[in-house]
């Protein structure tokens, strides 16, 4: 019998899993996708151009929040799992409903969906959003490419738009990321790497992905996204873990995953951690992989401007403080560090930005960068220019100064990554190269 399946997802990870396992294989029927966490996202089609011969008229994408009734009038034998940065809590909730309606709840195995690249392949991920795995990608293509490896980047998929348009993206320049029409969200991972003049692919069907840049591309890098797992088999396996948030590591899917596969574990930001969280960290790691080779770095921040003294609305990376579960960030980190005030924006925000705020009460004295839709960026905007102060201090990894029209001045927040032990990350990669 052919098994009635939803695929539950967040655009990414959901499209790959479908593309891989489940596209051509006339033993399941795709019967939806259900999409949450990102906003803005449900409610379209996964086009029959992406779909394949068996889906003529593509494939719905429907809310999270239908999936009991879909379960019902759809009669759904099993309900596969495919999005990141969730507990474990949280998805044996999810697990419950479906059992208890009589569905399989299916967890797909980590190589089921890896594609296999002619390539050598480094993977760069993280057991949470915002541990600085944007930065460690940016440091390890840079390694790569100072050694005279032709380095290109693959990124997660960050699909929010036109799917069929975005089924395979090539970025080499800040015109093309421009040009393309991209959201913040997926100019903040595109814009540092291209600048850095490090090409970086990304989009919806990843098998065609790879082909392209394997035509270019000497070493691949994959640059994960959330906390997920690789899209492609690596031959180095890098998991970046966060002591501001010891403990996460092991009590999120599929962090832990990551943590538990991975060849190095990058503990980052070692230079703000209290020593006995990164203590802590470095057990809960020995206690799930002991064989991995540990690495301590530094997230060392700096301003473009002076801001002591100032007045500044701090705005940080959207993800790293919704889904991500982060309170503050760099900027927050900055502002203390330099000796500014922060100002609070929450009497100022409106429309979504002001929803974002209410259903994340612990942000406190910041603002979400939040950009998923034309409408969202014109909010931010509005926002931020509502909200007195003396400049505005941009902690997000694209330049905002560059894409909202603010009527105050801007100030960038910048964070690199540093090794501070032995071996390092340029250590770990020699190893490799050799």
């Amino acid at each position: 019998m052919v098994k009635r399946v939803i695929i539950m997802g967040a655009a990414g990870r959901d499209f790959h899993n479908f593309n891989v396992y489940y596209r051509d294989n006339p033993a399941y029927r795709i019967v939806a996708f259900t999409a949450t966490q990102i906003p803005f996202i449900q409610d379209r089609t996964y086009p029959p151009e992406l779909s394949g011969p068996l889906y003529p008229d593509g494939i719905p994408i429907y809310p999270e929040e239908r999936l009991p009734e879909l379960m019902k009038d759809e009669r759904i034998d099993e309900v596969v799992f495919s999005y990141s940065d969730v507990s474990h809590t949280y998805i044996m909730h999810r697990a419950s409903m479906v059992t208890a309606m009589g569905g399989n709840f299916v967890l797909l195995g980590s190589e089921k969906t890896m594609l296999r690249s002619r390539r050598p392949v480094v993977s760069v991920c993280a057991v949470r959003t915002g541990c600085g795995k944007s930065g460690v990608t940016r440091m390890v293509a840079g390694i790569l490419i100072e050694k005279g490896r032709k380095t290109v980047v693959i990124r997660h998929p960050m699909p929010y738009r036109d799917l069929l348009l975005q089924k395979v993206q090539r970025f080499s320049s800040l015109k093309d990321v421009v040009g393309s029409g991209c959201t913040i969200e997926e100019m903040e991972e595109f814009e540092p790497l291209v600048e850095a003049g490090i090409t970086v692919y990304a989009g919806v069907d990843y098998g065609e992905i790879l082909k392209r840049a394997e035509e270019e591309a000497q070493v691949i890098v994959w640059d994960g996204g959330n906390n997920d797992t690789p899209f492609l088999r690596p031959d180095l396996e890098i998991c970046i873990v966060d002591p501001l948030r010891p403990g996460d590591e092991l009590s999120y899917y599929p962090g832990e995953v990551n943590l538990i596969r991975a060849d190095c574990v990058v503990i980052n930001k070692t230079n703000t951690a209290d020593r006995g969280d990164v203590e802590r960290v470095k057990k809960n790691i020995h206690s799930l992989n002991p064989s991995c080779t540990i690495v301590e770095t530094a997230s060392e921040i700096s301003v473009s401007d002076s801001i002591e003294g100032k007045k500044v609305l701090v705005v940080e990376d959207g993800p790293t403080l919704t889904h991500g579960g982060m309170t503050y960030g760099a900027g927050i980190v900055a502002a203390e560090l330099y000796g500014a005030e922060v100002v609070d924006p929450v009497p100022y925000a409106i429309g979504s930005i002001r929803e974002t705020l209410s259903a994340y009460p612990g942000l406190k004295r910041l603002l979400p960068a939040m950009g998923y839709s034309k409408g969202q960026i014109e909010e931010l905007e509005q926002t931020i220019n509502r909200t007195p102060c003396d400049l505005v201090l941009v902690a997000t990894p694209v330049n905002l100064g560059a894409i909202l029209n603010i009527d105050k001045p801007c100030v960038r927040v910048y964070y690199e990554v540093r090794d501070i032990t032995t071996p390092g990350l340029k250590g770990i990669i020699d190893d490799f190269l050799k």
